[in-house]
């Protein structure tokens, strides 16, 4: 059996991945500062660590064939601890021979993301985070041909899906819902591209699965679902069975505040994804692993606005009483 360890196993992607590896099969190590994550099957091991402690990280990944990097300090820390987080993996990856995988997002590309991102698309650093993200992948890059550490990225879109709050879905789109509004970040009829957090983890186990055929460094595209601002809120009507009023992200407002709150000034750079259309390629994952894991859209969505209370759970059998 084969272990993994999934750091920062209380973050909305970790915690789905940790309960996607457990179902596939593997010996599962959730790893979170307190040892304590949320919402996990008792089989799951839990161990405590912090990512900015190098002796501390490589003791709580020991045994490790793999290690799933989901650390992700909030937006204000990226600069001080995005670097030296990575390089703390990096040398667990080292110590225990673990291949390292890695969930990438399109920061990358900048503002010159096109409307299909695809596998040689070009790296263009126009905003902070971008250039932090290029350079904690470009020295995974550098640990794999210096060291021959294994480095997986999977690159995807913004995320949705769980009970966790942290994504424009539960913060914005589905925050009002309940009283019948519907609040978009964009233009409504921009494609922007989306990540169903279960699809998206069980492509990474997929990936590990076949981590033996390839190169010390690869990247993949997560197609998950592209759709316009129109399109979503249709999906979230079809699901509450009503119409839904339209309201705007105050972007003015936030711009405002970003010159006193430095989270808010964070947010704001990253406003250009909303108006810039995008979409991911995912031929090459699919050359590789073959059909990738893509929930219908609205069953997606229902799903997930059921996880966040908006809706009812649909009524599964499993779930129906006993009748004598």
């Amino acid at each position: 059996m084969k272990t993994i360890a999934i750091l920062g196993a209380n973050g909305r992607l970790s915690n789905t991945a940790a309960k996607a590896f457990y179902r596939a099969g593997y010996h599962v190590v959730a790893i979170t500062r307190t040892g304590a994550a949320k919402g996990l099957p008792a089989a799951i091991e839990q161990r405590a660590a912090n990512a900015l402690d190098r002796q501390s990280l490589v003791q709580a990944t020991h045994g490790s064939d793999f290690i799933f990097n989901g650390l992700n300090p909030i937006y204000t820390q990226w600069k001080k601890n995005l670097l030296p987080m990575g390089e703390n993996v990096m040398a667990a990856c080292r110590e225990h021979g673990a291949i390292h995988l890695f969930p990438g997002n399109v920061y990358n590309y900048g503002h010159k993301i096109p409307p299909l991102v695809k596998d040689d698309t070009a790296i263009s650093k126009t905003t902070r985070k971008g250039t932090l993200r290029c350079a904690v992948e470009d020295y995974f890059r550098q640990q794999s041909s210096s060291h021959g550490v294994q480095t997986i990225i999977l690159r995807a879109g913004d995320f949705y899906g769980g009970k966790m709050p942290g994504s424009w879905f539960d913060l914005a789109i589905a925050a009002k819902m309940k009283k019948g509004v519907f609040t978009y970040p964009g233009p409504m009829n921009v494609v922007h591209s989306w990540a169903y957090l279960p699809d998206l983890a069980d492509s990474f186990v997929q990936l590990a699965a076949h981590a033996d055929e390839l190169s010390p460094f690869e990247q993949f595209l997560f197609p998950g679902h592209a759709m316009t601002g129109n399109e979503m809120k249709r999906h979230c009507e079809v699901a509450i069975g009503a119409d839904l009023k339209r309201a705007n992200v105050p972007w003015l407002l936030f711009r405002l505040g970003a010159l006193v709150v430095p989270m808010l000034r964070e947010v704001c750079e990253m406003s250009y994804l909303w108006k810039e259309p995008h979409a991911l390629d995912g031929h090459k994952l699919e050359v590789l692993i073959g059909a990738i894991p893509i929930t219908d859209t609205q069953t997606a969505i229902a799903t997930s606005l059921a996880k966040l209370g908006v809706i009812a759970p649909a009524v599964r059998p499993e779930n129906l009483p006993v009748v004598a």
